[in-house]
């Protein structure tokens, strides 16, 4: 069928070639998420973590098996949103499978990159951070900012004229 007969020929049917004719790399940008992102999806769904609320403060507890304090990174991005990241390697004497020899017959322990975001609450104090891990569990502690004291009502005194 001629094109040109259904009245689709001009500035519109150029652009639709045009598209037809895209490049595989510009395809791949337009087409789906990028490496980077499901890799951080991935590791934000697999990173198991409790929130507690208690009266003072926001405390946050992630599991971290097998990692050391230096290996986990907290921050807080944009004011107001916690992230917890890190990475997990494979252990030392040749587990990575570059030494040794080793060959493993299953690989169930996650390895890789990980990292957690929670947005704090508009109490919540992003000065008063601590963060500490122990046997293989990270716990974040964020304190509330103390509600503001009720004002008292200020008594003014009546003159006689």
């Amino acid at each position: 069928m001629d094109v040109r007969m259904v009245g689709l020929d001009g500035p519109l049917l150029s652009t639709l070639q045009h598209l037809m004719e895209m490049p595989e790399e510009m395809e791949k940008t337009f087409s789906g998420p990028s490496h980077t992102y499901v890799r951080d999806a991935k590791a934000m769904a697999t990173t198991p973590a409790d929130v507690k609320e208690l009266p003072g403060a926001y405390v946050f507890v992630v599991d971290m098996p097998g990692l050391k304090g230096g290996e986990i990174k907290v921050q807080v991005e944009d004011g107001r949103v916690l992230v917890v990241s890190g990475e997990r390697k494979r252990g030392p004497d040749g587990e990575d499978g570059k030494d040794g020899g080793v060959k493993y017959l299953r690989m169930e322990r996650r390895v890789g990159k990980f990292m957690r975001k929670f947005s704090l609450p508009d109490n919540a104090d992003v000065e008063a951070i601590s963060a500490v891990c122990q046997d293989g569990v990270l716990t974040v502690t964020v304190q509330k900012v103390p509600p503001p004291e009720p004002k008292k009502p200020k008594t003014i005194e009546v003159k006689v004229a």
